[in-house]
């Protein structure tokens, strides 16, 4: 594994703590509890975010998808795509990536074993080059559907270098019956000190490095162009499809999937 960076937190491994993980450092766990006392609800935003890529996953599984190309994908920690597969019997090829150099090298470990799944050092803007790496191409079939999925990763791209058209582009190059999954971040929240809230724990992402573009529901459909929505369209994180009940945490978040004909 390269050399891992401990004395600065990392978003990677923030998000790992959150979800429960064991991929994190004592830098990490302060910035994260920093975080959580900024805006209490983050964590249950976080486990909302991961809970929304299980019942997606679970979603395009039944739909006759079994390959997945997870974009921004950070360590893939609990609750990760292959594992999804593999727990509802279907033997899914997973290309996860991710430019952060700790995460790629924490992915690096954990997939030592799976054959079928892969990290791409590459960052996701760079749309030609993770479509033409030798180990995206290998592992995905592309004349063939795909899932696409952009879970947590486009607040993290700004309006500078054009989210709507970066989706765009990988929706463009997957076979028609491919599927596009979208969590994102959002400054607004079913709380009265939400936005006030969600400024401060803004910061402390800010403070590690990490510029959080924090985007509004009719934006976030407009990431959607070109596809089909599936119901109940784009909503709340907690409220796509749960599965069980649930609180009404005043999540920061809105998801959506749809189908790219």
């Amino acid at each position: 594994m390269a050399d891992s960076d401990e004395e600065r937190p990392n978003a990677a491994r923030m998000y790992d703590y959150f979800l429960g993980g064991a991929h994190n450092f004592a830098v990490d766990r302060q910035a994260a509890e920093a975080a959580r006392a900024a805006f209490p609800a983050l964590p249950e935003t976080m486990r909302a975010g991961r809970a929304f890529l299980r019942r997606a996953v679970h979603f395009l599984l039944d739909t006759g998808i079994d390959q997945f190309l997870d974009l921004g994908s950070g360590i893939p920690t609990v609750g990760n795509v292959h594992e999804i597969a593999r727990l509802a019997n279907v033997p899914a090829r997973v290309v996860y990536v991710d430019v952060d150099p700790i995460a790629v090298a924490h992915s690096r470990t954990l997939l030592a074993d799976e054959p079928a799944t892969v990290i791409v050092d590459r960052d996701v803007r760079d749309v030609a080059g993770v479509l033409a790496d030798p180990q995206t191409r290998h592992t995905l079939d592309f004349d063939r559907p795909i899932g696409l999925l952009f879970n947590g990763v486009l607040h993290f791209v700004p309006d500078a270098d054009d989210p709507a058209g970066l989706v765009a582009a990988y929706r463009q190059a997957v076979a028609p019956g491919s599927y596009l999954a979208i969590g994102h971040a959002t400054g607004t929240r079913r709380s009265a000190d939400g936005e006030a809230e969600i400024g401060r724990a803004r910061k402390v992402y800010s403070d590690a490095g990490e510029r959080v573009s924090l985007r509004g529901r009719d934006e976030i459909a407009a990431l959607f162009a070109g596809t089909t929505l599936v119901e109940p369209g784009v909503v709340e994180v907690d409220r796509w499809r749960p599965d069980e009940a649930t609180e009404a945490f005043g999540l920061a978040g809105y998801a959506g999937v749809a189908r790219i004909d």
